[in-house]
């Protein structure tokens, strides 16, 4: 059985990042990730990515980090009580993309390992991570479209990892205290080690590889559909919810605010650049808003 191999996902995940940033500014086509690498003096490192203000794009951002710690924090143990006090690193590539028009949903990926280390044991570690979508205004194509690319990823590697997977995302990505969900979902696994180390690694390098081919048609689509202000304020009020989410339910989010070594700016990229909070809207009745709340805002079977 092949050991747990950090240097080898640390490789891929840096190669990921590059080939996505890559892919994101060939589509918009006027605008470039700026890349801001960081360090602390104990703690770990990071690259930045982050796209503002272009063609298809309003606000992006890839982000690679490496963090160590010397005792997990509450956001870790949570799932797995029987390490607190482990010393651990974490890696990961994490992405949200916000778009310029209304019609193209915003997409988040996350791509991670977790290794915890404590005297006198064996080493533990996990990946988790996965991909999501959140429309403003839906279509079933982009949503068929989303969902079997996530599947077939997931096909090399057992007839029911795409199920267990989607259902998790569906489970996760929702607002409980507003009872929704917060998009249209796709996959999300954490504590994934069953399959041993290299088989585990394969199942992400292909979800991770998917992320593109899953999102760009979507985006090349949606990009020039005419749109106004009513459409650019809907997308708005329901970036408010993009934040909610992020700010009280993310694991991610959470876990570099309590670990202390991570870096505010990198973990609140996620936020969009502009949200609305209307005090009890309620769409009218038939329009393209209330059928994002009737038609796709529901746990579905895509595929």
């Amino acid at each position: 059985m092949v050991a747990c191999d950090p240097d080898a996902v640390k490789q891929f995940l840096l190669t990921l990042q590059d080939r996505i940033c890559a892919g994101l500014e060939d589509l918009d086509g006027s605008a470039s990730f700026h890349t801001d690498e960081w360090q602390r003096e104990e703690g770990g490192s990071g690259i930045t990515r982050v796209i503002s203000d272009g063609g298809v794009f309003e606000k992006g951002g890839v982000n690679f980090s490496h963090v160590f710690g010397k005792s997990m924090p509450p956001a870790a143990t949570a799932q797995r009580p029987e390490l607190a006090g482990s010393a651990y690193q974490a890696m990961g590539v994490s992405l949200v993309i916000h778009p310029q028009n209304p019609f193209v949903p915003t997409s988040h990926a996350n791509f991670r390992l977790f290794v915890a280390d404590k005297d006198g044991q064996p080493s533990v570690w996990w990946f988790g991570g996965g991909y999501d979508l959140t429309p403003y205004y839906g279509f079933e194509d982009d949503c068929v479209h989303w969902h079997r690319v996530a599947q077939q990823a997931c096909k090399p590697f057992g007839a029911d990892y795409y199920r267990q997977f989607k259902q998790q995302c569906d489970d996760y990505f929702y607002l409980k205290h507003r009872g929704e969900p917060r998009g249209i979902g796709g996959l999300f696994f954490d504590d994934f080690n069953e399959l041993g180390f290299e088989k585990c690694f394969a199942f992400v390098q292909s979800m991770a590889d998917s992320y593109l081919p899953a999102y760009l048609p979507i985006v090349e689509r949606r990009r020039d559909l005419g749109y106004d202000e009513r459409h650019k304020l809907f997308q708005e009020y329901r970036r408010g919810r993009y934040a909610e989410f992020n700010l009280v339910y993310d694991r991610g989010t959470v876990f570099g605010l309590q670990s202390g070594v991570g870096r505010i700016e990198s973990i609140l990229m996620s936020l969009p650049p502009v949200g609305r909070w209307v005090y009890d809207y309620k769409p009218e009745a038939g329009s393209e808003e209330e059928q994002l709340y009737s038609r796709f805002l529901q746990a579905r079977d895509w595929v």
